[in-house]
Formats: C-alpha cells, structure tokens, sequence
C-alpha cells in the first residue's frame, strides 16, 4: 500500500510540473554582433539566415537582441513573420544607432507598454552618455501579457558599456532602480550584454542579496544543469573564449527555470555571432 501511495504521489507531482511547463516561456539574449563589413566571411550578409534560423528553431516567446542596426532589424523582421519588436536606436531615440530592441512572438505575447532610456545621470535625454562611457547605451523594456496563461510580465533589455569601468558599475545600479520603479512588484525578465563577467562589480551589484532589489541569475536557478559552454563569448574564433559569461538571463519576481543553455551551433566552423545566443525555459511560480 506504502509503495502504491508513493507511487501515486511521483506520477501526480511528475504531471504537475508537465502541466506547467506547458505554460512555460522560451526567453532568449542574442547579441548579434553589428553589421561590420570588416568581418568578412563573418560580415552580417553571410550571417542573416543563421541568426534567424536559431531564432525560428528555439522560437523564444521574447527575445532581446543586442547591437542590432536598422538595417539588420529589417532583416530580422523580414525572416521572422510571427515576430514584432520593440526599441530604439541609442543615438537618436529613432533609427540611428544601435538597438538593444526586444523582440515578442506575436501569437503568444499582447504588447501593454514600451520604452527606452539612457544609461546615464539623465536617463531620458536622448543620447545622453554616461559617467566614463566610451558611448550612449541604453536599457528597452517592454510590459507583456502572456495570452496564454494571462500572466503578465516585463521584459527589459539592455548592452553595458565595453569601455568604462564606472558606466558598468553605475548602469548597473540605474538599472535595479529602474527595474524596481517600472515593474513593481510584476515579475521581470533582464537580459542583455553586460560586458563583465560573474566576479566583475557590475555583475555582483546586480545579484548581491543583501539589495532588496537585486536580480537572480536564471542559470543558477535551473532545474536542469546548464547546457553548453559557460563563456558566451566566441569572436568568429574557432570556439569559446575563456570559461564565464558576459551575456546573461536574470530575474525579478517568481519565477521556475526549467532550462537554461547557451547556443554554439556552427555552419562549418562559422558562428551565427561573435556572442552566443543565451536561452531559458521560464513558468511563472504558482
């Protein structure tokens, strides 16, 4: 009778987490690396289809995109039909410059609310460049909700500085100021290239647990051991460099992390990106 109760209990809470993770969000970070016509075989005319291909095959429900031109937000927007986006160009607030732009799958997300601002003492003049910054960056973010769980949720996005040791450590401070202001007590999704590593200050100001307002790194929440490489970095090299990761998935609020990967695939040898794309199976917590 003991075994047969035990039984039971490991076949209903085994269907509870299935019936959950039918609910569940692919969350994505990809910085794709600007269209550069200096990188050559690796310029983004010979990358296009590859970035849209691993977007199409992972089908994120929300995906943040770092380093993005116009031009190649067309492109993405041509190959992914079901998608829509978000964002600004850091420069002018319109199409100039990088996007740090967040694309929604538009069969699963309803867009509530969107914004961009500046990483900066005056994050919402245009363009403003903060502390020690070798140029503008900014943070987008978007309010979702889930059509299919009504759950609603923020998405923020974002590309620290690869320059100014001060513009990390601050951005990082403004955006746990930003994150807490905006969404409340809504849970958030942050992705993004924060240029530091785990024991670099930005990083360890985002997640120490002592600020109420810190972030969780999904990776370390996943119930299921990371997958890939722990460097998300590969610069058209022949693989990763170094062993820990500048790109990251964090969070805010409630959430289960059934998965957490980083994505290496290669076209003979060739990447997608000089970064790997970053992904995470979510539920909200009940």
């Amino acid at each position: 009778m003991k075994k047969n109760i035990i039984a039971l209990l490991c076949c209903f809470f085994t269907t509870i987490a299935a019936m959950a993770q039918d609910n569940s969000l692919q969350v994505m970070t990809f910085n794709i690396r600007y269209n550069n016509p200096g990188d050559s075989i690796n310029a983004w005319p010979n990358r296009a289809d590859k970035v849209a291909s691993q977007i199409l095959y992972h089908q994120p429900a929300v995906l943040g995109v770092q380093e993005a031109l116009w031009g190649q937000m067309q492109d993405l927007s041509r190959a992914l039909p079901q998608y829509k986006f978000v964002g600004a160009g850091r420069d002018d607030g319109d199409k100039k410059g990088e996007f740090s732009a967040i694309f929604y799958d538009t069969a699963r997300m309803q867009l509530l609310d969107s914004k961009t601002f500046w990483l900066s003492e005056t994050p919402e003049v245009i363009g403003s460049k903060g502390w020690d910054a070798a140029i503008c960056r900014i943070v987008t973010y978007a309010r979702f909700r889930d059509r299919k769980s009504r759950r609603e949720f923020y998405h923020f996005n974002t590309h620290f500085d690869h320059i100014g040791k001060v513009a990390r450590r601050e951005s990082a401070k403004l955006l746990l100021q930003k994150v807490n202001e905006i969404a409340g007590s809504t849970p958030a999704i942050i992705t993004g290239d924060f240029n530091a590593k785990p024991q670099d200050e930005p990083i360890r100001v985002i997640v120490d647990a002592q600020n109420p307002l810190h972030l969780k790194d999904a990776k370390a929440l996943s119930k299921t051991p990371h997958y890939g490489p722990h460097s998300t970095f590969n610069s058209f090299k022949a693989h990763e460099i170094g062993d820990q990761p500048i790109d990251y998935i964090f969070l805010k609020g409630k959430w289960e992390v059934w998965q957490h990967a980083c994505i290496t695939q290669t076209w003979k040898g060739l990447f997608a990106s000089d970064h790997f794309a970053q992904v995470a199976k979510l539920t909200f917590a009940r």
